[in-house]
């Protein structure tokens, strides 16, 4: 099999790197060190890079990058993307938006507690000034205050149910969600924006863009209560930095907590001359949690971009997102790994890839297509398949691509079911994702099967005889082939199916033993 080129331009987290190593299907060129012109000859060859903050993925790093499926910035941020110049060379720009949600929440927490009680003031009046004098530093509750949550995303929302452990009343503003995700939390949903600018507390968590930068401004800040507390741990611009300047500056704005700047290094910014405002150096992504679970992420979606698998978090989508809910798209990036199993159970060459929906994700069943196309025809094709030429290079291989919308499930809230035909037959695959967000595969090829949908998978179909379960676990074992999880169903046939999950990769010789075994009707090996 082909190795996959996988350039790592900036500095991640080692744990991720040693992901990337130990792939004996991807080649790992490490370039972080490397000067950012001869960046641009590395990267002519590669099939995936990793960027952060230090590499600009601009015109020049785009026209160097010839061969390039994706990209994926280690991080929320895509601000040093040109996202509309990748999508017209054809590569996906990917992001890993949750592995540094937790920190960013907390630092907010931290700086709405520094604003209202003045800690480090308090602390250097005390450890570095050595005065002793508690009268200065009279500081609000918490409680009772009015919150306003602008932006209701992974970090705005678990902010909001932090706030609301400290009895504070919170109100939300975010125009692309469902208002339900946030009465469901006993808290208020808005349309107005009138009424965010009426709380004792603002904090914003949204992306920067044409519509959010800006986005406080004098004249909003005007509209403010008086003694009004400011927060920005997102991008830096969102606060217009002059106008928030002068309503610190006024005491129109009583307190800030500000982690971003528009321009950084922020070293010898206006607003750090004022007195009634507590910054850190853009320190959201820092904490050693954070940047493992950034390092890790980053390198887990690299390997699955270059084989194909899936292209998690895509910034460039065939869809706009914005006009679909935001549970829509954890069942398109399901269904490109549904597509990448089925081309792997039946290996031979593709006829017809036909894409079922069930529930409130059949309406997006024709978009699901598109990505189930990408995870089939990635397995087993010299070319480089994505969202943009997925449907164009099916048609020229003759591959017929058909999707409908079916009556709701009996059982599951919303279901998809994947029919890959090749010239050998059909395999039909069935998954779901509940409540918890895990995605779980439901059923294959006629059998009720739960297992979840990821990692080392051995199917292994045999006629329903006593022993085999054992046969099995004695054939792994003699190979040293850990079992991570054991999933079985049966059939009216006298037939039953085995998903076996491993913790680590299965050689010809296991799978050759398993297929000998007396019961066995076949046998096949799966990563996803």
């Amino acid at each position: 099999m082909k190795k996959h080129t996988i350039v790592v331009c900036d500095h991640i987290h080692e744990a991720g790197l040693e992901m990337l190593r130990n792939d004996e299907n991807i080649n790992f060129i490490m370039a972080a060190d490397e000067d950012k012109v001869k960046l641009l000859d590395i990267i002519a060859e590669s099939d995936v890079a990793i960027t952060r903050s230090s590499t600009d993925v601009d015109d020049k790093f785009i026209q160097a990058a010839k061969n390039m499926k994706a990209i994926v910035r280690a991080g929320v941020g895509v601000d040093n993307v040109d996202i509309e110049g990748c999508s017209k060379e054809g590569i996906i720009v990917m992001n890993v938006p949750t592995a540094n949600t937790i920190a960013a929440v907390e630092l907010t927490m931290a700086h709405m507690l520094s604003c209202m009680r003045m800690f480090p003031y308090s602390h250097d009046h005390l450890k570095n000034q050595r005065i002793w004098k508690r009268e200065k530093w009279y500081g609000y509750e918490m409680k009772g205050k009015k919150l306003g949550v602008i932006g209701f995303g992974n970090i705005g929302s678990r902010v909001a149910k932090r706030a609301k452990s400290f009895e504070m009343d919170i109100i939300a503003y975010d125009p692309y969600i469902h208002p339900s995700k946030v009465t469901d939390l006993d808290m208020t949903y808005t349309k107005s924006f009138a009424d965010i600018l009426a709380c004792d507390i603002i904090t914003i968590h949204t992306p920067k863009n044409k519509e959010t930068l800006n986005m406080i401004d004098e004249t909003e800040i005007a509209q403010m209560k008086d003694g009004v507390v400011l927060i920005n741990c997102a991008r830096g611009g969102l606060y217009n930095e002059e106008a928030l300047y002068n309503g610190l500056k006024s005491e129109k704005i009583r307190f800030a907590g500000i982690d971003v700047f528009n321009k950084e290094p922020a070293t010898d910014h206006p607003l750090l001359d004022l007195e009634n405002i507590v910054v850190s150096p853009h320190l959201g992504a820092n904490t050693y949690e954070s940047q493992y679970n950034i390092g890790t992420q980053a390198a887990q979606n690299a390997i699955e971009a270059a084989k194909g698998i899936s292209f998690s978090h895509a910034m460039n989508l065939p869809i706009d997102e914005s006009k679909i809910p935001s549970f829509v798209k954890p069942f398109l990036e399901m269904g490109q790994k549904i597509g990448f199993l089925a081309s792997q159970i039946n290996k031979s060459q593709i006829i017809a890839i036909k894409v079922s929906g069930q529930g409130e994700i059949a309406e997006y069943v024709d978009s699901l297509s598109t990505f189930v196309a990408v995870g089939s025809m990635s397995q087993n094709s010299s070319d480089t398949i994505n969202y943009v030429n997925a449907e164009f290079v099916a048609k020229e291989k003759g591959i017929k691509i058909e999707s409908e919308a079916l009556n709701d499930s009996a059982v599951f809230k919303n279901l998809i079911t994947v029919k890959l035909t090749t010239a050998e037959g059909t395999t039909s695959i069935s998954a779901t994702i509940f409540d918890d967000g895990v995605k779980r595969i439901v059923a294959i090829d006629g059998f009720d099967i739960e297992v979840a949908l990821k990692g080392d998978m051995i199917l292994f179909k045999n006629s329903d005889v006593p022993g085999v379960i054992g046969s099995i676990g004695s054939t792994l074992a003699r190979n040293n082939v850990n079992i991570a999880d054991f999933s079985l169903a049966r059939n009216k046939d006298a037939e039953a199916l085995a998903v076996i999950l491993v913790d680590n990769a299965v050689n010809e010789k296991t799978l050759g033993e398993l297929a000998s075994l007396e019961a066995c009707l076949s046998v096949n090996y799966a990563r996803v």
